[in-house]
């Protein structure tokens, strides 16, 4: 099933390649009437042989339904695509995927009277769990944006009160206010400057379970009302009673943050494979974890520091692909490629995939990802990408800049610039930059702090490859694609030529060549 003619375009460049498939459906009609090639078909066409079909045969429909058993496969559900060239297809059947949904449902109830936001593609595990089994087995009513681009203004008009965004899109929304706040008349930074630090108070006696003082129990009203509510109002969240952060850990500045303003945002831990582990109960909500076990839920850790888990909800296999499977599940246990921890109060510290944690040559280990979260809090930052490694002398950064709000941020300070690779190389920016790496390598380790970076002249894609859909780093493609620019990095040098094929949406090729700098932390760009 495909949406319009774009889409049924590029079955027809590669439908030699697909011997096996037989329709391809469209929604919308337009410029479609003088296709006359059999494999296209209108929905409205589909409907139609459905109700003839159901005319001849009374009856099939719910013969279907009392035939259907819970060990049916009832979903191929892709893993993010980090490792290899494609994403990996699991196999669930409803028996593997109920357990989910009613684990969430028995940490945070929801009710018939509900309503959920619904923003995830039903190939992520997440839409599976929330999106359709919690939403089927609790009665609410799950609304669904226009088109993305009018995601935010529906949001706003539906005032969920359940919501469950990636994470990075968690992270973007904390950002944009920030950046749109520096961008303001003075009464409004002066309000931000005045009331967010009693958000932040408030906020951080909630999570540690401490009673608030009395001068901010008098403050926080009046903050909530002038400034936090409307807030909440704008981002659509003003009814929010639960909202989780998907497919990523977010970092502690923005849980606290959503925090500040009295959005109940919190980390939880679920794999494609593996099922719901985790998430932290709204009563106990920690900044460093990703929350207590979940009920029927059984996790190790093994002598690597890896996570295993074994429950009812892992899936059956990677499909069509027995070797892949028996890689990570042995004898009931799924083994995550997670490195993790549990803490004392029998909590789950996610700190990194497996395969990205790196030891430093002073003998510290550390887990990038942390350090590329705290980064993404920046307004002025997009993207992050930490190098470290026992054959890196010190910790650098590839930065994507936000181009939205350093181009607003450019503009005030008066910095000329024609394009995004143009304004990326700015010495200003580059200054600008170095403010947040220095915040941030304040409360990082001797040995883990950034010493070098780079504002790269480009977004990282996901149509070329960097990026999975979720926006999670293919970091192996990068540092085959970027190597050069990594070793010009390590080799002390000031600035790399970097050369990189690139891909159009229409098929076209073309090569990019541009010089950019790379900075010392210390040091003047």
């Amino acid at each position: 099933m495909v949406e319009d003619q774009e889409q049924v375009d590029k079955f027809l460049q590669i439908k030699a390649e697909l011997p096996l498939l037989e329709k391809v459906i469209y929604w919308r009609y337009k410029g479609l009437s003088g296709y006359n090639d059999s494999m296209f078909i209108g929905y409205r066409q589909v409907q139609q042989l459905g109700q003839k079909y159901e005319a001849e045969h009374p009856g099939v429909f719910e013969q279907n339904i009392a035939d259907g058993k819970a060990s049916d496969i009832c979903a191929i559900v892709y893993t993010s695509g980090t490792t290899g060239d494609v994403p990996k297809g699991a196999v669930h059947t409803y028996a593997t995927l109920k357990p989910g949904s009613e684990y969430f449902l028995h940490l945070d109830p929801w009710y018939e009277e509900d309503n959920i936001a619904s923003y995830m593609p039903p190939a992520w595990i997440a839409e599976q769990w929330f999106g359709i089994g919690c939403h089927l087995l609790s009665g609410g009513t799950l609304h669904f944006a226009e088109r993305p681009e009018t995601q935010q203004q529906d949001i706003r008009e539906i005032g969920p009160d359940i919501i469950f965004y990636s994470s990075r899109i968690w992270e973007r929304q904390a950002v944009t206010v920030q950046a749109r706040i520096q961008g303001a008349d003075p009464l409004k930074r002066l309000m931000y400057r005045l009331f967010m630090p009693v958000g932040y108070k408030m906020a951080d006696a909630r999570l540690k379970g401490q009673k608030p003082g009395l001068f901010i129990k008098i403050l926080y009203p009046l903050a909530d009302l002038l400034m936090f509510r409307p807030l909440r109002d704008n981002l659509g969240l003003p009814n929010a009673r639960i909202c989780y952060a998907i497919a990523a850990m977010l970092s502690p500045e923005t849980i606290r943050f959503y925090h500040a303003l009295n959005v109940p945002l919190k980390n939880q831990y679920g794999l494609t494979e593996g099922g719901a582990v985790s998430c932290s109960r709204s009563d106990s909500i920690s900044l460093e974890t990703v929350g207590t076990i979940l009920r029927g839920t059984e996790v190790r850790i093994t002598g690597s520091g890896e996570l295993i888990c074994r429950q009812p909800g892992i899936f059956l296999g990677y499909y069509r692909d027995p070797v892949k499977t028996a890689e990570v599940l042995k004898d009931g246990w799924f083994y995550s490629g997670d490195s993790a921890l549990i803490n004392e109060e029998g909590q789950v510290v996610f700190l990194d995939r497996l395969r990205d944690l790196v030891e430093m040559t002073c003998g510290d280990r550390m887990a990038p990802q942390l350090i590329e979260s705290q980064l993404k809090f920046s307004p002025y930052i997009k993207d992050a990408w930490v190098l470290a490694g026992p054959d890196r002398a010190y910790v650098s950064a590839i930065i994507i800049i936000d181009f939205d709000n350093v181009s607003r941020w450019a503009d005030r300070k008066r910095v000329v610039y024609t394009t995004f690779n143009d304004l990326s190389q700015k010495p200003e920016v580059y200054d600008l930059i170095r403010q947040d790496i220095e915040r941030i390598n304040k409360i990082l380790p001797q040995g883990c702090r950034i010493m070098k970076y780079t504002n790269l002249h480009k977004e990282f894609d996901p149509d070329e490859s960097e990026l999975t859909r979720n926006r999670k780093l293919k970091k192996r493609f990068v540092e085959e694609r970027y190597r050069d620019l990594i070793y010009a990095i390590y080799s002390d040098k000031t600035e790399a030529l970097i050369e990189a094929q690139i891909q159009y949406r229409d098929g076209r090729t073309g090569t990019i060549k541009t010089t950019i700098s790379i900075v010392s932390v210390g040091g003047k760009s």
